[in-house]
């Protein structure tokens, strides 16, 4: 069992080392983290750039990738707290979007601005627990490649999106998309499907 398996299973040794790195009523890494750990621990490829304005909040017991020459652009979140964030090669994540973890995001893939991608829900069930410190829920978000995901759209945990598809601006998946659709709406709806025989995007009915 590795050092940070022993950590993650023992509640006293958890409770230390996250207090060591994550400040008190804080939800990002301190900084000597962000100095001395991440960059041994984590994985940027060959040209790839994070924008000065990012938050990234990622934290050395999960891992955060991001493939060669990629690109997360200003007043975006990246955070690895629950679960890994995998971003692959010339991936474009745009202005403002919100991913947090478990998430693996392919090659190719376009997120336009404002969107949320998360892996994580909290907790309700305890009417007499406020939602904030119930539980975490956490259901793996996969985003294959080739994917165009439109400005405002929401991404909920546990959802697979499939190669080359689309998913238009505003919608809410809520639901796996197969690859080669074009989803949209709240709740995403798939729309269009591409046809191999006659290289058409037909309409779904």
């Amino acid at each position: 069992m590795s050092i940070i398996s022993k950590i993650k299973s023992n509640p006293k040794l958890k409770q230390m080392a996250l207090s060591l790195l994550i400040p008190k009523n804080d939800h990002k890494p301190r900084l000597w983290v962000r100095i001395f750990l991440n960059p041994f621990k984590h994985k940027r490829g060959k040209n790839s750039i994070v924008r000065w304005k990012t938050r990234v909040d990622v934290f050395p017991f999960n891992n955060f990738e991001l493939g060669a020459k990629s690109i997360i652009e200003d007043f975006s979140t990246i955070n690895n707290g629950v679960g890994d964030v995998i971003i692959g090669s010339n991936t474009i994540i745009g202005l403002g979007n919100v991913i947090i973890g478990p998430v693996s995001i392919g090659d190719n893939v376009m997120f336009a601005q404002n969107i949320v991608v998360s892996g994580l829900n909290h907790g309700y069930e305890d009417v007499n627990i406020p939602p904030a410190f119930q539980k975490v829920n956490v259901k793996q978000i996969t985003i294959a490649d080739d994917v165009w995901i439109g400005a405002n759209s929401v991404i909920t945990a546990g959802v697979n999106i499939g190669k080359h598809s689309v998913i238009g601006g505003g919608s809410v998946v809520t639901k796996d998309v197969p690859p080669y659709c074009i989803a949209v709406g709240n709740p995403a709806k798939i729309v269009k499907k591409y046809n191999a025989e006659t290289l058409t995007w037909d309409k779904v009915l």
